[in-house]
């Protein structure tokens, strides 16, 4: 329970500091916080919280890292699903959380409530394929950041620091295609408050993502992969995030 306490804890961290800083904080010009703001907050949450408890449970934070580590054997497919469970319950209180606070301004309209979108729904008005593409893409390269950073090769102790900066780089990426996800948990939360056609178009974002993060781990697993096996931390199959 500690591992999917920290799982929960971390993963509300993330949609409440990252979509936070795109519902409240980017909604006001004056503050010149815009895409490159968001997506630095995006990624200090994930650097923060996989110092904080990413001794506890890996630091996924996101269903896509963690099928992405089961097919690289650095985490036991029988907690899969219990994973993907405490990381949904994290986004959607996190979600919930911050759509009590926007309310609170008089006024306040949802619209897409940081979620994720294609055609109508993307910032800048690109397509199903594109959205397609840049999100399978970006998670296969977020994931191949995630499991160098924390083979036996690397520097001990800098991996949330590289993890960190590559999902900062995705969101300054892929913001103006999707509004990033790269992560199913973090879209479902978001959806759930959106008043735009979010929820029908959630599919692709679980669809990207997962498909991007075995990409990713076959591609370690089968041509980078510097000779290391499954690392344990506590008695479990997992690695650091």
């Amino acid at each position: 329970m500690r591992e999917l306490s920290a799982e929960v804890f971390g993963t509300f961290w993330l949609v409440f500091g990252g979509c936070g800083s795109a519902v409240l904080a980017a909604a006001f010009p004056e503050l010149g916080i815009g895409f490159a703001g968001v997506s630095l907050a995006f990624g200090l949450t994930v650097l923060t919280m996989a110092y904080a408890v990413g001794g506890i449970s890996g630091g996924h934070f996101n269903p896509a890292v963690s099928l992405g580590l089961a097919i690289a054997n650095r985490f036991a497919w029988k907690n899969l699903i219990p994973y993907w469970i405490a990381q949904l319950v994290g986004a959607i209180l996190a979600a919930a959380a911050l759509y009590a606070i926007a309310t609170g301004k008089p006024g306040f309209e949802p619209g897409g409530f940081a979620s994720n979108g294609f055609g109508a729904l993307s910032p800048g008005g690109y397509g199903l394929q594109a959205a397609l593409l840049i999100e399978v893409i970006l998670t296969a390269g977020f994931l191949i950041v995630i499991l160098g950073s924390t083979s036996k090769a690397a520097p001990a102790g800098f991996a949330p620091i590289a993890i960190g900066l590559a999902l900062t780089l995705i969101h300054l990426i892929s913001i103006p295609v999707t509004n990033t996800s790269v992560n199913p948990a973090r879209s479902t939360g978001a959806a759930l408050f959106a008043q735009t056609g979010a929820l029908p178009q959630l599919w692709l974002f679980w669809l990207a993502p997962l498909l991007g993060a075995a990409i990713g781990a076959l591609i370690w697993k089968f041509v980078l992969m510097p000779g290391e096996g499954v690392e344990a931390i506590g008695g479990e199959d997992k690695a650091t995030a």
